[in-house]
């Protein structure tokens, strides 16, 4: 009875330990590599840059006409009166510190549309890891740029691309092994 349980008890260890093992797998991603090929990304791009230069025109109007102000206050101020005068300086004062925070304004619409843009992809992209890594009986997956020392494990894009139905660049591809040089060559 000693020896059956025994025997029962290092089987259980092995199927334990093998369990631990298949949990344990490893892999990682780039996920920025990742965001970057799927074509939604492109078409997030193409529309941000849209809405960047509109942005941009719209300032550079507004600073064209600011500067049109300051030119004829410059002109006109000799035969203005002091009231109007001051009147004038105030509506050029306002106007300067509109423009002075329309930088930090166009900064902000930008970061918010790009998140409003980008939100989707990357809850598509972080989506299709997981599906990866529960289809491979990945435990792990780890973000490719945090990694300085660390088990191996395999780059899991290539899997998360095909998922995704998209074709990756050749040079995210494995590279091919170096060609072993020739030996006994004459000198």
């Amino acid at each position: 009875m000693k020896k059956f349980f025994t025997v029962t008890l290092f089987a259980l260890c092995l199927l334990a330990a093998g369990d631990i093992q298949a949990q344990s797998k490893m892999g990682y991603i780039s996920s920025q590599e990742l965001v970057s090929v799927m074509p939604e990304t492109k078409k997030a791009d193409s529309a941000l840059q849209e809405l960047r230069n509109a942005l941009v025109q719209n300032y550079t109007d507004k600073q064209n006409a600011f500067y049109a102000a300051v030119e004829k206050y410059n002109k006109d101020s000799a035969t203005l009166s002091s009231s109007v005068k001051t009147v004038k300086k105030n509506e050029l004062s306002k106007m300067g510190q509109e423009l002075g925070g329309e930088e930090e304004r166009i900064q902000q619409q930008l970061q918010q549309r790009q998140q409003e843009l980008l939100g989707p992809i990357n809850k598509k992209a972080y989506e299709a890891v997981q599906a990866v890594a529960k289809e491979g009986g990945y435990g792990y997956i780890l973000e490719k740029e945090a990694l300085l020392v660390a088990p191996p494990g395999d780059d899991i894009l290539p899997l998360v691309a095909k998922k995704l139905n998209i074709k990756l660049p050749s040079a995210t591809a494995p590279a091919a092994p170096a060609a072993a040089p020739k030996t006994g060559a004459k000198q």
